[in-house]
């Protein structure tokens, strides 16, 4: 389960698809939905169980993001859970493709990365 985060907005290239990817496959809640004919842009503000909120913003013909080679700029964003086995097992069963499990060298904590529908890169890291 999802648990921890501050604030992250995210861009996305398919409005509809990434909506679902955030709210049926990671659970999600919706807070707000709003259209701004202006921008003919979509944002949705989503809670994690914390408060925390993650905002999906839609908007027209957005450039793509530089992955691999990694490029700077956010290198990936991080959700704390209970158990990262569980939780992977769970997006597979959901149909996400999900890297193996490894161990922070340095904290000795288990994680592992997965990309939402635009590719950018998610990590699950044990609590």
């Amino acid at each position: 389960m999802l648990l921890r985060i501050h604030h992250a907005a995210i861009i996305c290239s398919d409005y509809e698809r990434s909506r679902r990817f955030y709210t049926e496959v990671l659970g999600l809640r919706v807070i707000a939905e709003h259209y701004r004919q202006a921008r003919d842009s979509h944002k949705l503000d989503l809670a994690l169980p914390d408060g925390a909120q993650i905002e999906l913003f839609s908007f027209p013909d957005p450039p793509p993001r530089p992955s691999y080679p990694e490029a700077r700029g956010l290198r990936h964003l991080a959700f704390e859970v209970d158990d990262v086995a569980h939780c992977k097992a769970d997006l597979e069963a959901r149909g996400v493709a999900v890297e193996p499990v490894r161990v922070d060298e340095f904290t000795g904590r288990r994680f592992v990365f997965f990309a939402d529908p635009d590719g950018l890169p998610l990590e699950l890291y044990e609590r």
